[in-house]
């Protein structure tokens, strides 16, 4: 969107609910807000050592931005949030490629989008590196939120398969917008694995 056509337009801020004017996606007080951080801990992995960027806990800014994008089609925060993770990716884990977590296609035609495709697109610009989909669901899944954690895995087992003739040689960076379990995560991990890439990152807005 134009500059000149974003101050025109009554717009408000999804972080704080102020005027936006010719900000893109959120003020630049919000902005300044989210900050990446470097996580060791999680339940993607059962040893102490940083793999995970996240903008921080799913709450404020960070879940009102999340929500904006995912269900208010707001797609300006996808270059807003996905350039603060790659802010946070270190330059040591030499990053070849980001992968998005794919949505059923499906539930992407009823969206209109995948979120986590327009987060990783930014996030691979910001890094100089491609952004490619060698990631895709084999089947529809019910919606993880809805599920007790026990039920998380088995409602996953085998709805991802990934193409790593796609990806140049190096480490992966996946990119989703939120992490609650991990189980989601921890698929798309394992079939990348599965397939042939050997380390696997991870960048969420929040968790």
């Amino acid at each position: 969107m134009p500059d000149l056509l974003r101050a025109l337009l009554p717009r408000r801020c999804p972080g704080c609910n102020r005027q936006l004017g010719r900000e893109a996606g959120l003020c630049a007080s919000c902005r300044a807000g989210l900050i990446p951080r470097l996580e060791a801990h999680s339940p993607l992995s059962a040893r102490s050592a940083p793999h995970l960027v996240t903008l921080g806990p799913y709450r404020g800014v960070s879940r009102r931005a999340v929500h904006a994008l995912k269900f208010g089609g707001a797609r300006d925060l996808a270059g807003v949030l996905g350039g603060a993770l790659a802010a946070g990716v270190p330059a040591a884990w030499q990053v070849g490629a980001v992968v998005p977590v794919p949505l059923h296609s499906r539930r992407e035609r009823e969206r209109g989008f995948n979120q986590a495709a327009l987060l990783a697109q930014a996030v691979a610009a910001a890094l100089a590196v491609p952004c490619v989909p060698a990631l895709r669901r084999t089947r529809a899944t019910a919606q993880q939120a809805r599920l007790h954690a026990h039920e998380r895995t088995a409602n996953l087992a085998g709805a991802f398969q990934a193409d790593a003739r796609r990806l140049p040689p190096g480490p992966v960076l996946l990119v989703d917008d939120v992490m609650s379990t991990g189980s989601t995560l921890k698929a798309c991990r394992d079939a990348l694995q599965a397939a042939g890439v050997g380390q696997v990152y991870v960048a969420v807005v929040a968790r």
